[in-house]
């Protein structure tokens, strides 16, 4: 490649075939002024009889005539071939520099050519950033090794001869091999400067102190920075061989600089800079293995990581003990945050080389005076891991080992302790500052997750020379992405003096839930519906008064039902007050629920009783907001939703209620599905005529969901309808009204009878919707219809919001489809093994998990670029619009 780079640099100084031409941009021609003529457009044919193949202007060229054999114009410039057809070269002119833009960063400074058409070339790393003060010394800034015995470094972005500084000072270490790890997503590229190659990257003129994150899109960073490095390359040409870089981003003092580029290999991309001591070194190996900035690494990554491990014989158990393992060298810009998450990493890859189980005394909170308390999130993982406490202790003590310049534990109290110490909330670069140390909060804390995780990887898998890399194992371990769905649970602590100080306000049942089904009148509740031929009920939430009336219906002498389960399936905390009900909801988002992060009913009854006893406490005037305007309301009484329901029992014998909360949107968890089966089961048990009630806020998508469960059920135990032939349908997008979509085809495959348990999950929900035409709400038809409302006039905020709906709809579809197989085929054992059980040793094994990992509508899209598509993000996700943080991070 050099060879065929120095050969471009000059016209005629290579000897080719003439049945090979090359078109390269970045020739020069070094010629005589002697004038000569290039076609214009009007020239049909030239001398040679090659065909014009441009529309390019009248060009006069300065060439030498003896060599000028033929002069063909193209889009880009003038391409001349010579004399034999034994040499061509190309003349720029202003044509290449129509195709890139320029800019300055300030009035005061001078214009000049940008990357990307945007960027600005700033120095990589300045000398403040190496707290360690190791770049003379060794060669980098912040380099250090693991605290201990482990032959594992870290360090920051070293120049060309500090690399090579670098290998020198571990070779003389007797370092045999070594492993070295680039672990920037960021494009670098190295620019010639005296005697060594200096580190630039690309920055927005907005924040020059930043790197560009996700730059590349799909292309590989490698790919970008051989395009940037073209690019430089092309903007020396054009100025004369001089390049404008920026090293003082603080003061601009003489700046930009001008750096001296006089051909490619004046600039390196990082595969040169770190690829080449290969030929050189025996014992040496580069990897590029990009992680995040923030949060935790992707799958993706941790999967290339793995497959480092499994191609590195002395990184493998086979190892022989007595031999000394490979020196890791991890590098990322500073050193520090990426560095040291490396570094973890190959500190937990050594404990298993080694066998290391043994923790020393005091080890997992060494210097801290006392214990600190787990975040729920990482108390519940360690519970539901095998050996879970030890796996979480092994991770602190690899942090505490590689903590010389950041510790990843600290850092998530420090982000929540600053979260909740700001008083006045306000606005700072997009977002409220409480926003950003929420996130901050939750990233630190998410990398902490996948670290016990990963341990618990490589301690199932090391010994098995990792048969299933880590994307499938989180597939079959699926219940991890639910527990990181609940990582921020500060809902629960959310003071109930919000209301009563006016940072929240109540909204009445009757603009939550209006009564399209016309119902109020009747029975005194929104939205009452039956199961045709079953006693199976969807409404909305009910009042006392409303409870009364349902009842009264289902126990008359025409039902005579003398067992009724209610079941709620709302997710918010609700009260009665003054014979209405309300819901807290935040003033700037009326429409948008509160979800409590919690299945426990004690603990929303609770919480319910916390928000009664202080409207009672205050007594003053709160607003609340009505179907068509916004009052002040004083409470004379209120109720929680169970201290309603108790009211009733005394006069209704036979009433069970059972509060079991359902997401929104999305479907209902795995042990929601075991939840309402078990009680379903039990109260068909105990009286095989009972009717089942659910509500939710409106009546609408949840109690759908509930009663979809109760019908499937029954029709399990008392026998199903029969299921008709498909009916042909000529509507606009008749195919995915009848959820054909091909995500859902491929689970349906891959079930047993996938097609009939399909079918009769459709016959349930179309026997359901035929109650709710008013509603216009059918699970099928909403999948397709809610896609269908992403258009290119809305925000990017309102498609992401559309998509995420959709896709909640069609996994809510499939887990309906996932639950009635379980059905049939558990049934023979009586459902002994529970649907969370089944989907964890059989749907995941077969590969349902992963089928759920890329959920998308593959028919208009890609799921590789979809965020949304993954489990991870799709679950934690219950709606784009995030609320106000109100309460504590536990």
């Amino acid at each position: 490649m050099a060879e065929n780079r120095q050969q471009r640099k000059s016209a005629g100084s290579g000897d080719r075939s003439s049945s090979h031409f090359l078109w390269s941009m970045g020739t020069t021609a070094s010629a005589a002024p002697q004038p000569v003529y290039v076609a214009s457009p009007l020239d049909n044919v030239h001398a040679n009889g090659m065909a014009q193949s441009s529309m390019s202007p009248v060009h006069m060229v300065n060439i030498h005539n003896n060599k000028a054999k033929s002069i063909i114009t193209n889009k880009v410039a003038p391409v001349v071939i010579t004399y034999n057809c034994r040499q061509e070269f190309q003349i720029h002119d202003t044509v290449l520099k129509a195709n890139y833009k320029v800019g300055r960063i300030s009035d005061s400074l001078p214009e000049h050519y940008l990357v990307k058409g945007e960027y600005f070339m700033v120095q990589d790393v300045s000398s403040k950033a190496d707290v360690l003060n190791t770049t003379s010394s060794y060669g980098a800034p912040n380099f250090r090794q693991v605290k201990g015995a482990y032959p594992l470094y870290g360090m920051g972005q070293p120049t060309l001869n500090g690399f090579k500084q670098v290998l020198q000072r571990l070779q003389t270490q007797g370092q045999q091999e070594i492993i070295f790890f680039c672990i920037r997503e960021e494009p670098v590229v190295f620019l010639h400067k005296d005697d060594d190659f200096v580190p630039y990257t690309p920055r927005r003129k907005e924040n020059l102190h930043e790197n560009l994150q996700g730059l590349q899109g799909e292309e590989t960073v490698e790919s970008l920075e051989l395009s940037i490095r073209n690019e430089l390359h092309d903007f020396a040409k054009l100025s004369k061989n001089i390049l404008y870089v920026y090293n003082d981003i603080e003061f601009f003092k003489d700046e930009p600089q001008k750096m001296s580029i006089l051909c490619e290999e004046d600039i390196h991309v990082t595969e040169e800079v770190y690829k080449r001591p290969m030929f050189t070194m025996q014992g040496y190996r580069y990897f590029r293995l990009p992680l995040p900035v923030e949060g935790a690494p992707l799958e993706e990554d941790f999967d290339a990581f793995v497959n480092i491990l499994r191609e590195s014989p002395s990184l493998c158990l086979g190892h022989s003990a007595s031999r000394v393992p490979p020196t890791l060298v991890f590098s990322c810009q500073v050193g520090v945050g990426r560095t040291n998450l490396a570094m973890i990493l190959g500190t937990l890859v050594m404990k298993r080389l080694k066998g290391d189980s043994q923790l020393p005394p005091q080890s997992a909170e060494a210097g801290t005076s006392e214990p600190r308390p787990l975040f729920q999130v990482i108390q519940s993982l360690i519970k539901k891991l095998p050996n879970g406490q030890q796996l979480m202790e092994e991770v602190d003590h690899a942090i505490a080992l590689c903590s010389e310049m950041h510790n990843i534990k600290e850092a998530i109290y420090e982000n929540a302790s600053k979260l909740e110490g700001i008083g006045e909330d306000y606005q700072t670069q997009g977002s409220t500052t409480k926003e950003y140390f929420l996130n901050r909060t939750k990233q630190s804390l998410e990398r902490y997750f996948y670290l016990i995780v990963f341990n618990a990887y490589l301690h199932e898998q090391y010994p098995l020379a990792f048969v299933s890399n880590f994307s499938q194992w989180m597939c079959c371990h699926a219940w991890l992405y639910r527990l990181l769905a609940r990582m921020d649970v500060s809902e629960l602590s959310a003071p109930a003096e919000l209301l009563t100080k006016g940072a929240r306000v109540l909204v009445a049942d009757e603009y939550l839930a209006p009564d399209v089904l016309s119902t109020i009148k009747e029975m005194k509740v929104a939205n009452f519906r039956r199961v045709p031929k079953m006693p199976v009920y969807g409404v909305a939430q009910p009042t006392s008064e409303a409870i009364g009336a349902v009842l009264a219906h289902l126990t008359d002498e025409k039902r005579k039902h003398n067992h009724v389960l209610w079941i709620n399936v709302h997710e918010e905390l609700a009260l009665e007050g003054n014979g209405q009900i309300f819901i807290p909801r935040e003033p700037s988002c009326l429409d948008q629920p509160i979800p409590v992060p919690t299945s426990d009913p004690q603990l929303l009854q609770k919480l319910e009783t916390s928000l009664k006893e202080e409207i009672l406490r205050a007594q003053k005037w709160l607003e609340v907001t009505l179907e068509q305007e916004k009052q002040m309301k004083m409470f004379k009484s209120c109720l929680t939703i169970q201290e309603i329901f108790n009211q009733h029992k005394s006069s209704h014998q036979g009433l069970v209620y059972k509060r079991i909360p359902l997401p929104d949107c999305s479907s209902p968890r795995e042990e929601d599905f075991d939840k309402l089966h078990e009680a379903i089961r039990n109260a068909l048990a105990e009286d095989p005529h009972t009717a089942f009630v659910f509500n939710c806020a409106n009546g609408k998508s949840r109690s759908t969901t509930a009663m979809v469960v109760a019908v499937l059920t029954l029709w399990h135990l008392k026998g199903f309808p029969e299921c008709t032939d498909d009916e042909i349908v000529s509507v606009p997008d008749a195919k995915y009204t009848k959820g054909e979509f091909e995500v859902v085809m491929r689970v349906v495959r891959l079930l047993p009878d996938g097609h009939k348990r399909k079918k009769e999950v459709d016959l349930a929900l179309d026997s359901i919707s035929e109650t709710m035409t008013p509603m216009h709400y059918h699970l099928r038809e909403m999948i397709i219809s809610i896609y269908r409302q992403i258009k290119p006039e809305k925000t990017e905020k309102e498609c992401k919001q559309q998509l995420l709906r959709s896709l909640q709809f069609l996994e809510r579809y499939i887990y309906l489809i996932l639950f009635n197989t379980y059905l049939h085929l558990e049934k023979k054992d009586s459902w002994h093994r529970s649907f969370s059980v089944w989907m964890e040793q059989v749907a995941a094994r077969a590969g349902v998990y992963d089928i759920l990992n890329q959920l998308c509508f593959s028919e208009f899209e890609d799921p590789r670029v979809m965020t949304l598509a993954r489990l991870r993000y799709r679950w934690q996700q219950q709606d784009i619009q995030s609320l106000p943080f109100r309460g504590e991070f536990i």
